[in-house]
């Protein structure tokens, strides 16, 4: 979609988000609460279906849709994080889903009726080297058991449903060294208290993330998605969704720390004068500004390229990471600006800063992502 078509959804999605200002967010982060009437006012209005068709009851974008609309959210100073997995999960159901299994569970999320919000993938043990997990699906029958661990796994407190990703057939039974994953997608009403614990893990920011346990958890085998043992491959392509997904909100939390702190150097006097007029304050926030549009415009190549249907590994992971690294930066620069009221709870800025430093980590390190490029772009030795 153009920026013309784009422009109406982000208004949209400003108009609500004006509706949770900074004291329902601060309210929500003293107490690590789940926003429960942000996530239902966004799927009220449609913006959590937007990935899914409209023969399902959803609106059937594009995901440059859906980045605009995590963007706008981040920009309004609010925290998808809370709700965002449901748009990058989809693309596992919607592409590699059977028929059955997309009508039975898309239009009850489509209505808000179930939520997709967990994503059980990394372990213990494991962290990012995925292939390396040790959580294991066993078939029984018409079912599968379920037995391991997983560890980061957010909003499972808060989600119906869990895409899971399980070891089918032991490492070194398995064809390949990427065979033998499966993907399952977990009723999780069905299961807590029977196979399913769920503790929550308490972060530096709102995240609503944990750990959970499998014990003998009976799984359908007809929430199998796709073939069993082709599991990674079809986590990959939901993978480059959500790189693309999370650069965009990085892109809004830089937009937000950038326009925070050009309003606050205009007003703030000090000496005389406002502090925005010394280049020692400008300069940052013009380097800032400049950074996020460099992110902006790989968010939009890779997100371009994606709903073109084309490869697009390479590009996400660098949209993702210099998304990451500007609004990284603008969060530093607009502490840096507002001085000690920059620490103060009721500027917001430092729920932000909190919230934006994740994406240095998740969903992948930096590190990892300069380790792709060097391999898989540049030719270097592969190094792990």
């Amino acid at each position: 979609m153009e920026a013309a078509d784009l422009a109406p959804i982000r208004e949209s999605v400003r108009a609500l988000c004006a509706n949770f200002p900074g004291e329902y967010w601060r309210a929500l982060d003293r107490e690590r609460a789940y926003p429960e009437k942000f996530v239902a006012a966004l799927t009220q209005a449609g913006f959590l279906a937007a990935l899914i068709p409209e023969e399902y009851g959803g609106s059937g974008l594009p995901i440059s849709a859906a980045a605009a609309i995590m963007e706008e959210i981040q920009a309004s100073g609010c925290n998808g994080a809370a709700c965002h997995a449901q748009m990058y999960t989809m693309g596992t159901l919607l592409r590699h889903g059977s028929a059955e299994q997309k009508a039975r569970y898309l239009p009850a999320i489509a209505r808000g009726e179930l939520r997709l919000q967990a994503f059980g993938v990394t372990e213990p043990t494991s962290g990012t080297d995925t292939l390396s997990l040790r959580t294991s699906a066993t078939r029984a029958g018409d079912h599968y058991l379920v037995n391991g661990q997983k560890i980061w796994t957010s909003r499972a407190e808060h989600s119906d449903l869990m895409l899971l990703l399980a070891r089918t057939t032991p490492r070194e039974d398995a064809k390949s060294r990427t065979a033998g994953l499966s993907v399952f997608l977990v009723d999780m009403r069905e299961v807590k208290g029977d196979g399913l614990t769920i503790r929550p893990i308490r972060t530096m920011m709102n995240h609503a993330t944990t750990e959970v346990f499998f014990e003998n958890m009976p799984v359908p085998a007809a929430n199998l998605i796709g073939v069993e043992g082709e599991g990674f491959r079809y986590i990959l392509s939901g993978m480059n969704a959500e790189r693309i997904l999370i650069a965009a909100e990085c892109i809004g939390d830089a937009k937000w720390f950038i326009a925070k702190a050009a309003a606050y150097a205009s007003a703030r006097e000090v000496f005389g004068r406002p502090i925005g007029q010394n280049q020692g304050v400008q300069f940052p926030i013009a380097r800032s500004y400049i950074g996020m549009r460099a992110a902006e415009l790989m968010v939009r190549e890779a997100a371009a390229l994606y709903q073109a249907g084309k490869e697009c590994g390479a590009e996400a992971n660098m949209a993702k990471h210099l998304a990451a690294e500007a609004s990284w930066a603008a969060a530093d620069m607009c502490v840096q600006t507002h001085g000690g009221f920059g620490f103060a709870e009721e500027f917001d800025i430092e729920r932000k800063f909190r919230e934006t430093r994740l994406y240095q980590v998740a969903p992948i390190s930096t590190n990892l992502v300069l380790s792709y490029i060097a391999e898989h772009v540049l030719g270097l030795p592969r190094s792990y």
